[in-house]
């Protein structure tokens, strides 16, 4: 069961005008499972995105980013799950552009119009015939209000389907802002998540939606890690449909400012239900590191603890074996760290100062938070101002089986 999270009933994810959604059962690994979404966009809509900085990066990833970078108009997208189309050579690379072909005739767009995602098994051939045969039911099916059948679509060893929606008041209009990712396992996104997609009715130039959605993602999916691997086919992209009214051409522009965090506040939460789903995860972990010269050596602290198997396990068993953090800290890679000079808190208990326990510490007192669903680790490196949050999970039995049973 995920941490703290459910999915938003149907009612709850809003609308963006410009944006419909359809999804099919495709049968491209399993039978009767939604597998396939087709995502059209109208005319007149700005899209961004980033993507995984594994070199092994997929077909798909490859033709996005080749796509995205022509300039041309972006109408649709189209996403399978079940099979990644990653290690898959030139013959992935064909499928990836077949299945954009596909998406186009139905939709009387250029293939270089349409954005392919895939998900699932690495090393295996995507079927494109399944997947034409099944792009007919996604479009019959498209609808404005179809994200909840979409989150679900997207889905692979999610437990849970994940989506947000918000609006925001700008200049007297309503500004839409509707979001689903997916991902439990292979996470430790370098640019990007595992899948994400992010779509809005505000009009944003092309270069303030670059900028934005960088942003955003460095603020969310690039301060997340489940197991510390970082998958083949991470990608966000954000869409901004124009269909509000409230048009963006620069950073300097009224309400621009509200957009934009609210904007970055709906991928932090995609990102997090990511961790909260986190394969077999019981805890959610925030590592809040302060006090650093710079931002960069802040999250390699933060990176040190979430990746650390020991770290994680002790969480798991509710155990304060925090000699565990104290380590990870000192092989963060920051060469001139004064360790004396550290301070670590679990919650509001103060663990570690002067190299070494806290005098005030009390074993009884880090069991007690180690034990609460939430916990936040906050480090103070006592070097600078810079400041850095990573969000992780425990590591438990299930991890191990979930991964052991991923092919079966």
């Amino acid at each position: 069961m995920p941490v703290n999270y459910a999915t938003p009933a149907a009612d709850q994810l809003f609308a963006v005008p410009g944006v419909r959604l359809g999804v099919a059962e495709a049968g491209i690994r399993k039978k009767d499972r939604r597998d396939l979404t087709l995502v059209a966009l109208d005319a007149g809509c700005t899209v961004a995105g980033v993507f995984t900085g594994n070199r092994f990066c997929a077909a798909p990833v490859q033709l996005c980013r080749d796509h995205l970078a022509s300039g041309r108009e972006i109408r649709a997208l189209v996403i399978n799950t079940g099979i990644a189309n990653a290690g898959t050579g030139e013959p992935g690379r064909q499928a990836a552009q077949a299945t954009c072909e596909a998406v186009g005739e139905l939709l009387g767009v250029a293939p270089d119009q349409v954005l392919p995602f895939s998900t699932g098994v690495i090393l295996e051939n995507l079927p494109v015939d399944t997947i034409r045969a099944g792009l007919p039911a996604a479009l019959a099916d498209l609808r404005a209000d179809n994200w909840h059948a979409a989150a679900h679509a997207i889905m692979t060893t999610d437990t849970v389907a994940k989506a947000v929606s918000r609006t925001v008041a700008v200049n007297g209009k309503k500004v839409t802002i509707s979001g689903i990712s997916k991902g439990a396992g292979m996470i430790r996104p370098n640019m990007a998540t595992m899948l994400g997609f992010l779509a809005t009715d505000a009009g944003i130039a092309r270069n303030l939606l670059d900028a934005l959605v960088r942003e955003a993602a460095d603020e969310s999916f690039n301060c997340i890690t489940v197991d510390g691997d970082t998958s083949t086919n991470d990608s966000f992209i954000m869409i901004a449909s124009g269909r509000s009214g409230a048009v963006f051409a620069d950073e300097s522009d009224a309400g621009w400012g509200d957009v934009r965090a609210a904007i970055i506040a709906v991928a932090v939460e995609l990102a997090q239900a990511i961790v909260r789903d986190g394969e077999g995860a019981t805890k959610f972990i925030t590592i809040a590191a302060e006090g650093g010269k710079d931002v960069e050596e802040c999250r390699k602290v933060g990176y040190a603890i979430g990746h650390s198997p020991l770290v994680k396990t002790a969480f798991f068993a509710s155990d304060p074996n925090l000699g565990r953090i104290l380590a990870a800290i000192g092989y963060a890679g920051i060469a001139d760290l004064d360790v004396d000079g550290v301070k670590v808190w679990l919650d509001d208990v103060l663990v570690a100062e002067s190299g070494g326990r806290a005098a005030a510490y009390r074993e009884e007192d880090g069991a007690r938070v180690m034990k609460r669903a939430e916990i936040t680790v906050r480090v103070n490196l006592g070097r600078g101002n810079a400041a850095a949050k990573v969000y992780t999970c425990d590591f438990s039995y299930d991890y191990v089986r979930i991964n052991a049973d991923y092919r079966s």
